[in-house]
């Protein structure tokens, strides 16, 4: 899985020392599109419901899975995993799951087993909407065994199958009978969206105790959370989409730390810290965040391989990285970061030939126009629609260099830009955009990319929009891959399929990589107990940790 976002602590006079800090005020760049956990895959909602939520599993900061809400990890050494075959004859396998003592939804009432089943039920139909589609369709089957312990039965055996990604438990006693009413409207009447402060929502250390659209989310302690007890009293996320005016409310207090997940370009983070000094603490962790623009593959155009080999010949991506980002962010060849165990180092690369670029336009029918802009027999120009996220000042930036390049080809990049709520919820997930969107996916180690790649993932009306193939890429071989190497459980094998994916992918342009990212975490220096994990498990999930120092 992938994913794609109010009160100022006050400062009295006296020793710093001497002041309670019971309360801490996050800046991020980008605000939720939905709070249902299940709906939308974007990065703002999954930092904010990590405190507020427990999935059954997740990657630590040392990239391991371990068990959130459940008391142990399933294996077919310790017997919650069993080898079974299905039905219809196939290799399947039996996970079973047991939740952890003493989970309590806000008002009190038991998280259940009941829960997981009303959260496999919902995601099985697909008028509601849910992702993965492939992990509803696989697991064919739930049994409650009692009412904390759940077996699930999927109809494949992957190397994968202890983890459970996106599903965990929905408030059954709360969001059923919204979902039964209509399951395809359940989007829109989700109390998740229409309630989000009810307290029966939430199950992790904190709840969601006030939102203001667009602009902040409040957090208090959960009554009910029988975890380690958090340290704050009250967390409040502030949503700033301009990244210097985010960067002045943390000079001026209105903000105590802001988030590396959706936080300050690298470059911004590094100037801010040659300015401070010593005022904060910042950390620049590496991780499995690729920065690339997606596109559309049915543009007349873009259908064509020619055209976005020559678009990726066109930019100068190592340039970029180093005049922008200090040399900070690794060129990209493909999805796969260096930093996982499956990246191939052999893979294709196009390093900048402004030559061979237009080379491929004269050979695709691209021919110069008497503006400069290419033109095909029909007289139509390459003329592309180039999305971002409104606000990031970094993004902003690539999109003019890239326009100022392209340009040199004889292509036109007409820059049109969003707020983040927009474009993600929107624009990428009904595939509204007309050409190019620049933005990042944020994966776990080893994340098999079937989301993205694979065709039956392409957001459709009758799939109420599930899916995060947003371009429309299909390849027949690349199909078969993102499905086939979950359930090759041999490393040395898997990492051969994984050679052959990076290789399509490298070849065909299923998008167009820049580089891979690294966070800029900026913390007060009083703050302790953060730790970044480089992935898309963000940091949150492990808030009570967070201490003043």
């Amino acid at each position: 899985m992938r994913l794609r976002v109010a009160a100022a602590l006050l400062v009295l006079a006296g020793p710093a020392a001497a002041q309670p800090r019971d309360t801490l005020t996050i800046g991020i760049t980008q605000y939720p599109s939905t709070f249902h956990p299940n709906i939308e895959n974007m990065a703002a909602k999954s930092y904010v419901l990590g405190f507020a939520r427990r999935p059954l599993t997740a990657y630590g900061a040392d990239w391991r899975l371990s068990c959130l809400s459940c008391e142990a990890l399933p294996t077919l050494e310790n017997g919650g995993a069993e080898r079974e075959t299905t039905p219809d004859g196939k290799q399947g396998i039996r996970v079973t799951y047991r939740l952890r003592e003493g989970l309590r939804w806000g008002d009190g009432t038991p998280v259940s087993s009941e829960d997981l089943r009303f959260a496999w039920e919902a995601g099985r139909d697909a008028a509601t909407g849910f992702g993965p589609a492939e992990f509803y369709r696989s697991a064919y089957e739930l049994i409650v065994v009692d009412p904390r312990t759940i077996t699930l039965r999927f109809d494949r055996v992957t190397f994968e199958y202890a983890s459970m990604g996106d599903f965990q438990p929905l408030p059954a006693h709360i969001e059923r009978a919204r979902w039964q009413a209509d399951p395809r409207a359940y989007r829109t009447r989700t109390a998740y969206d229409t309630e989000t402060t009810n307290p029966a929502l939430w199950n992790g250390p904190y709840r969601i105790t006030g939102v203001q659209p667009g602009a902040s989310v409040t957090l208090d302690r959960n009554p009910t959370w029988s975890g380690a007890a958090p340290h704050f009293r009250r967390i409040t996320i502030r949503t700033v989409e301009n990244t210097p005016a985010l960067e002045a409310q943390l000079l001026a207090g209105q903000v105590d730390m802001i988030a590396g997940e959706l936080g300050l370009p690298i470059e911004q983070a590094i100037a801010l810290e040659r300015r401070t000094g010593n005022r904060f603490r910042f950390t620049y962790q590496p991780g499995l965040i690729y920065e690339h623009m997606d596109l559309r593959h049915d543009h007349v155009a873009l259908s064509d391989r020619r055209v976005r080999q020559a678009l990726l010949l066109a930019t100068d991506r190592a340039q970029i990285t180093e005049r922008l980002f200090g040399g900070r962010q690794p060129v990209a060849h493909t999805s796969v970061n260096p930093l996982d165990p499956m990246h191939d180092p052999q893979v294709r690369q196009w390093p900048f030939d402004m030559a061979r670029a237009r080379a491929l336009l004269d050979e695709a029918g691209w021919t110069p126009g008497p503006d400069g802009i290419r033109r095909n027999a029909a007289g139509e120009r390459l003329s592309l629609e180039f999305m971002t996220t409104a606000g990031n000042r970094a993004r902003e930036q690539v999109q003019q260099v890239l326009q100022g390049m392209w340009r040199n080809a004889g292509i036109e990049a007409r820059i049109r830009n969003e707020p983040p709520r927009v474009f993600f919820a929107e624009t990428l997930s009904r595939r509204r955009f007309q050409g190019l969107a620049l933005f990042a996916w944020i994966s776990a180690p080893e994340s098999v990319p079937r989301s993205s790649l694979h065709s039956d993932e392409i957001p459709r009306e009758e799939r109420n929009w599930s899916g995060q193939n947003y371009g429309g890429f299909r390849n027949a071989e690349m199909d078969v891959l993102t499905h086939t190497i979950p359930e090759q459980l041999d490393v040395a094998q898997r990492r051969d399929m994984w050679r052959r994916l990076q290789a399509i992918y490298a070849e065909e342009l299923p998008a167009i990589p820049l580089w891979f990212r690294s966070d800029a975490h900026v913390w007060p220096q009083w703050l302790d107990g953060v730790r970044p994990t480089g992935h898309l498990n963000a940091s949150p999930l492990w808030a009570e940790e967070w201490r003043v120092r």
